[in-house]
């Protein structure tokens, strides 16, 4: 490939850190669903990365199981019942202050909780490229005029189809 045609490839910045973001979903202990997040900031440094799973020094789901399965809870309700700390707050835990104006990419949208958290993180701008099933997390951010970005998830899906 030459590099003329290489320089005409170049993915977008946005594109290449949601990448990243996805790579770090694999990570992910939960055997419903992988979540990657990381926070990058204004000057495209990469502050943290998160992804979701039990606490430290507790067993994890993959292992044990997951209590929302066993007990028939629906995506996105009862968010509280889960053990899990979301992959948005484990990037934001890890980023403490220097969150303050970046940008955080996540592989869902951030859930009602999240959103909180984001909004006093005093995060600028969040993408993402799939859905949550409760998308109030997405009114609080567009209420306190945070920027949000939804990638075509089409341009992720032979990523998203990965294996763990």
């Amino acid at each position: 490939m030459s590099l003329a045609r290489h320089k005409n490839e170049r993915i977008s910045k946005d594109q290449y850190f949601m990448n990243i973001a996805i790579e770090v979903a694999r990570r992910s202990t939960c055997t419903r669903r992988q979540i990657g997040a990381l926070i990058v900031s204004d000057v495209g440094e990469i502050k943290s990365t998160g992804y979701n799973g039990n606490p430290r020094g507790l067993p994890h789901c993959h292992e044990i199981g997951c209590i929302r399965d066993k007990l028939g809870i629906a995506s996105g309700t009862r968010l509280e019942t889960c053990t899990a700390v979301h992959a948005e707050q484990n990037a934001l835990i890890q980023a403490g202050t220097n969150s303050r104006g970046s940008t955080l990419y996540s592989t869902i949208v951030p859930c009602p909780i999240c959103a909180r958290m984001i909004l006093n993180a005093q995060v600028a701008r969040v993408v993402y490229i799939d859905d949550y099933s409760d998308l109030a997390g997405v009114e609080l951010l567009k209420q306190a005029g945070t920027r949000l970005t939804r990638l075509d998830k089409k341009n992720f899906a032979e990523k998203l189809a990965c294996p763990k």
